[in-house]
């Protein structure tokens, strides 16, 4: 079983790239779950969502503790909430930022993981690029696809659009391609 958890604040789309990760998923034939975890539900505050993705039948309901990879939706949360808790040491890490590691103060840390499985992607800006908006989710399950290799961009982009049809869609896979395009040559 591949796990994910999704990092973000109320507003960025956290919940929704859950959904829209378990539905690429199903696309490919897979088992996927979604689900989210959150406190107060107000914009800005954090909020913690989770994917599950496997070959066989999912039966686990709780929370994940020990994930094969992040997706970090807000850079703002890296030294306030403990996103890296239970890391597998072979895990994937996306982060939505265009700062080096070095300038997040993360560099000593993803130095223990093989450099392919580490990407910073600057989704909220191609978000704004292509959507309009700076909503980041979209973008990055597009990079996400590029570094874990769990789910194909076809599958990702055919989730944005059954989730958001017509121009909405399109600009949303627009971003997610080009952060694809990112992870891949990063």
């Amino acid at each position: 079983m591949f796990q994910v958890r999704i990092h973000g604040r109320g507003g960025q789309g956290v919940v929704t790239a859950a959904e829209l990760l378990s539905v690429a998923a199903f696309l490919e034939g897979k088992h996927a779950q979604a689900f989210p975890s959150f406190g107060s539900e107000r914009m800005g505050a954090p909020v913690v969502s989770y994917c599950r993705i496997d070959e066989k039948e999912i039966r686990s309901r709780e929370p994940i503790s020990v994930p094969n990879a992040l997706i970090i939706q807000d850079p703002t949360l890296l030294h306030s909430v403990d996103v890296f808790k239970g890391l597998n040491p072979e895990g994937y890490i996306l982060i939505n930022s265009r700062r080096s590691f070095e300038d997040l103060g993360i560099a000593e840390f993803v130095a223990r993981f093989p450099p392919h499985h580490i990407c910073d992607v600057g989704a909220t800006e191609l978000a704004k690029k292509h959507v309009g908006r700076p909503v980041p989710n979209a973008a990055l399950l597009g990079g996400f696809a590029a570094i874990s290799g769990q789910i194909h961009f076809s599958s990702v982009e055919q989730a944005i659009h059954q989730k958001f049809p017509g121009d909405v869609g399109v600009a949303n896979v627009a971003a997610a391609r080009e952060a694809f395009e990112i992870a891949t040559s990063a």
